[in-house]
């Protein structure tokens, strides 16, 4: 049993935690965390998951980039975590549905993340070799999902920085 809630300021440091089990303290170093260095995340579509003994044991953050030379808003989904001993429960998917859900809501018409294509295709995630993201990604690992129909038909050039 599972309560998906919006993360709060209060949860940071929980949160935090969660993705360090789940992907090591060096994870900041990624050059996807460029895109979020002194960018808030969209508080709208932060989820935390707590199980029954009220731990974190999943989360899932989004960020807002621009894309291409015109400055494209997209989102960037990431990081999604779920705690080792949690996973294989549906977890993530249930992030990343309600949260996709939620982001349509809101007028997001496109998102984007660095992952695994065999795992994210089943959420309708696709390669997007129009985008690149800050090397070294492995540009195998950019994917895209339309959240309108067409969003994704102009879209190419480098994800960058959300400034204002």
């Amino acid at each position: 049993m599972f309560r998906i809630l919006p993360e709060t300021p209060e949860d940071v440091p929980e949160v935090e935690a969660l993705y360090d089990t789940c992907f090591a303290p060096g994870r900041t170093a990624l050059s996807s965390y460029r895109l979020r260095d002194g960018v808030a995340p969209i508080a709208a579509l932060c989820r935390l998951a707590r199980d029954e003994y009220d731990a974190v044991v999943g989360a899932i953050r989004y960020w807002p980039v621009r894309v291409g030379e015109r400055g494209t808003p997209a989102l960037l989904l990431g990081p999604v975590a779920v705690h080792p001993t949690r996973q294989g429960e549906g977890l993530a998917g249930m992030l990343i549905r309600t949260t996709l859900d939620r982001a349509r809501e809101l007028g997001w018409s496109r998102v984007l993340l660095v992952g695994d294509e065999p795992y994210y295709r089943r959420f309708g995630f696709a390669r997007c070799g129009s985008v690149t993201f800050p090397p070294p990604t492995n540009p195998d690992r950019v994917l895209a999902r339309e959240l309108e129909p067409g969003a994704l038909a102009d879209l190419s050039g480098a994800v960058r920085r959300w400034e204002g």
